[in-house]
């Protein structure tokens, strides 16, 4: 399996800018740990679509791990906003620091040292292994599963079925190119072994493919149905002073949307209870926000007052005009304001 992937892989490899091109490689170029660890990170529950523009602006501003190192947690967060699951950027700084600090720069090569790291659980700490350091390890994310259940003709449903599906990954992954052949599996998953409608006419493990030859390679990987989304409910309170500054909150640490400014609101909930930051007569403006979490759908009323003084009410602050960025604001929060701008 391993030595027909790398020779479709060898010539069909995606072009991704956290790459090292097969040319690259021959002529000597290995590839960068913290460009593979960024694009890791990244990649979580994301697309490569979605990462591609957050990565070049992420490496351009910080060329470096320890350029990121020194990085304002404000400007991280910034850059971040709109890419969601903001506990990644939170762990993007803690893990460049603590790299710069305890490792000298260099990230660690073996998978238990990679996992002692902020925000570097077990698949990607066997991903920056196996790509970066050319570890043999077992690298096991959506399409590799797919890839694996196809291959094998595998009917137990996900994600119960994921342990017996890291164990054939792990008996494919061979001694030689452990990172090239979990890049190739990755991109067949991605490429020709997709969720839909596979190009098994195309695949190079096409032969030896069980799903192929049992006629349910389409069907697989069969998944446990997920329970319905329930929708949660809440405000929104979008108000400027005189001067044009926005009132706004920095969200805690921990939970949805951790560490984010955004707008000043309720709680989110079936039935949310107003809570205005200041007594004035807030207009609603006829909208609302609707935007899908992981666990459940949100709808936001958006309502707007203009700020009876410049100081802002406790907990709260004032961003000031030149200094607000809506591209800086989380998704949901950039949706209050479109609405808010176009009313």
């Amino acid at each position: 399996m391993s030595a027909a992937l790398l020779e479709w892989y060898d010539v069909h490899a995606r072009e991704l800018p956290w790459r090292v091109s097969l040319a690259d490689r021959q002529a000597g170029e290995v590839p960068d740990p913290y460009r593979v660890w960024m694009s890791e990170i990244m990649l979580q529950q994301t697309t490569v679509a979605a990462v591609k523009d957050y990565f070049h602006r992420f490496t351009t501003r910080w060329p470096t791990v320890q350029d990121l190192a020194v990085a304002r947690y404000e400007d991280v967060m910034g850059e971040w906003a709109g890419l969601g699951y903001y506990a990644r950027a939170r762990n993007l700084l803690k893990c460049a620091r603590q790299v710069t600090e305890a490792h000298g720069g260099s990230f660690p090569k073996t998978h238990d040292e990679l996992l002692k790291l902020p925000g570097i659980g077990p698949y990607t700490a066997a991903a920056i292994a196996s790509i970066a350091f050319d570890r043999p390890e077992t690298v096991l994310d959506g399409n590799v599963e797919r890839v694996m259940a196809r291959f094998h003709d595998i009917h137990a449903p996900l994600p119960g079925s994921k342990p017996a599906l890291r164990d054939l990954a792990e008996e494919h992954t061979p001694s030689k190119r452990p990172g090239d052949h979990a890049q190739a599996v990755m991109d067949l998953g991605a490429t020709v072994c997709t969720p839909r409608s596979p190009a098994c006419g195309i695949c190079p493990l096409m032969i030896d493919c069980q799903g192929r030859l049992a006629g349910t390679a389409a069907k697989l990987p069969r998944k446990t149905p997920k329970k319905p989304k329930p929708t949660r409910y809440g405000y929104a309170y979008i108000a400027q002073d005189a001067v044009g500054g926005w009132l706004m909150e920095r969200r805690p640490d921990k939970g949805l949307l951790g560490g984010m400014l955004g707008w000043p609101g309720s709680d989110w909930s079936e039935n949310p209870v107003p809570h205005p930051p200041f007594d004035a007569d807030w207009h609603d403006i006829g909208a609302e926000v609707r935007h899908t979490f992981t666990h459940f759908h949100l709808h936001l009323r958006v309502l707007t007052a203009p700020m009876p003084d410049t100081s802002a009410p406790s907990g709260l602050h004032i961003v000031a005009k030149h200094d607000f960025r809506p591209s800086d604001l989380p998704t949901v929060m950039r949706k209050a304001y479109d609405l808010w701008r176009d009313h």
